[in-house]
């Protein structure tokens, strides 16, 4: 097994329908951290931003089961709930690392300029690729939930 490069990253997002995306950041961040913090979006944070399918426990138990699934129980996580956008990670010193899709890396330059400021050294930003379903756009929860795609990228309707 090849050695963890980070002993904490962060990594986040709203996790309603969870999909192959999800499972690729997750895996990175699995990959280069000895434990992650995975931010999950409140359902007041995320009310008016997007339209979700589940509330945040809902959301939570169905994240923890596919870690369960597609990880095992030897990764060390824990989940922190995020009423901003960015929760531990601008607090917590020892985040090493922020693994991101390459949508929104962008978010790990604001991440550091808070970190600075909170008197933290910055955090290496890790991209993960989009994973793409089928007609070559990215998965993403909203076309799950508008019924175009399944979880795998696999089109569902022309």
């Amino acid at each position: 097994m090849a050695l963890k490069r980070f002993r904490v990253v962060a990594t986040g997002g709203t996790f309603d329908e969870i999909h192959a995306g999800h499972i690729a950041l997750l895996s990175k961040a699995f990959e280069v951290g000895e434990k992650v913090i995975i931010g999950v979006t409140s359902d007041e944070f995320v009310k008016g931003r997007k339209k979700i399918n589940h509330d945040f426990s809902r959301r939570v138990s169905s994240l923890k089961e596919m870690i369960r699934k597609e990880f095992g129980d030897n990764v060390s996580y824990e989940i922190a709930k995020l009423d901003s956008e960015f929760g531990p990670a601008v607090t917590t010193g020892d985040v090493g690392a922020l693994v991101a899709s390459a949508e929104t890396q962008e978010k790990g330059t604001r991440l550091n300029e808070i970190r600075k400021k909170n008197g933290l050294a910055p955090a290496q930003v890790i991209a993960v690729p989009l994973i793409k379903a089928e007609d070559g756009k990215p998965i993403s929860s909203t076309r799950i939930r508008a019924g175009e795609i399944d979880r795998n990228g696999r089109l569902l309707k022309a």
